[in-house]
């Protein structure tokens, strides 16, 4: 009887959401693995069984989670953890390893940190919708890119809904629609020479109090994201066209190609043509 199903998506240019591999595992007693940090975001979900997970906090200090069954832990990148099945009831599990420039405002709403990396659903009903959508990758393994991605769209919206209380502030959103306004202005824009202030006149605020809460929202600074969007861009043409790399940087909003090279260097520490020749 099979008691392990793995793969691994075959595309890496998604950038909003990216997939990266998922599977299914009817562990053994005190099977475990780790201590292992990963490059993304891995989520497990344990169907049966318990087991236990330690894991780095914010501070660097190892913490140990029971977790049993209806609940799940979520891994950070660089996070050193190792996690086990219990001896007497081992879990079986299913998991989804993801990444991308809207995952760590999702994961925020969901309240999963370093600190608090354990599952816990409010509801029920959506939790298990979320185990279906995990589910289903784990047995269409070979359905298009966009099809999977879509249904990794809808796991992290019901992991998402299922611990966040329905009803929420008229400030939360209010914040939503100006960060949606300012995001949706940069992915359309992102090419073309614009400004922070112009992001936020987008939105109908001042520059100041734009800023103040995108950092807040976001994580980075307007300036940051910009930059980092850019260069996620700049790879995708580095990586699958022949395209020279000055004209890469005028694609991505930097028609001179000294500031490409400067800003590319301090977001990937090399080059956009050193970049290119390793990841070729």
């Amino acid at each position: 009887m099979q008691n392990f199903i793995f793969s691994v998506f075959p595309r890496e240019n998604f950038v909003d959401l990216g997939l990266y591999q998922f599977g299914w595992e009817q562990c053994a007693p005190s099977h475990s693995f780790g201590p292992a940090a990963r490059n993304h975001y891995l989520f497990h979900y344990v169907i049966s069984g318990t087991g236990k997970l330690m894991a780095d906090d914010s501070k660097g200090i190892t913490q140990t989670y029971q977790i049993k069954s209806g609940q799940g832990f979520m891994l950070f990148p660089d996070q050193i953890s190792t996690y086990m099945a219990s001896e007497d009831f081992p879990w079986e599990y299913m998991w989804v390893e993801f990444d991308g420039l809207r995952v760590k405002e999702l994961l925020e709403l969901a309240g999963l940190t370093k600190d608090a990396p354990v599952y816990r659903a409010h509801s029920k009903d959506l939790r298990e919708n979320m185990a279906q959508e995990m589910l289903y990758l784990v047995h269409h393994k070979d359905e298009p890119p966009f099809h999977l991605i879509g249904h990794l769209y809808l796991f992290l919206d019901y992991l998402t809904r299922s611990v966040t209380p329905i009803q929420t502030s008229k400030r939360s959103k209010l914040r939503d629609f100006y960060m949606k306004e300012a995001l949706t202005y940069i992915e359309s824009n992102f090419q073309n020479d614009i400004s922070i202030e112009e992001i936020a006149a987008v939105c109908g605020l001042n520059r100041t109090y734009f800023g103040k809460i995108f950092k807040e929202e976001v994580g980075k600074s307007p300036q940051e994201f910009l930059m980092n969007y850019r260069m996620i861009k700049a790879t995708e043409l580095l990586k699958l066209t022949n395209m020279p790399v000055s004209d890469v940087g005028n694609a991505v909003g930097y028609p001179n190609p000294l500031h490409f090279s400067r800003a590319f260097k301090t977001v990937y520490g090399i080059s956009p043509r050193a970049w290119r020749n390793k990841n070729r």
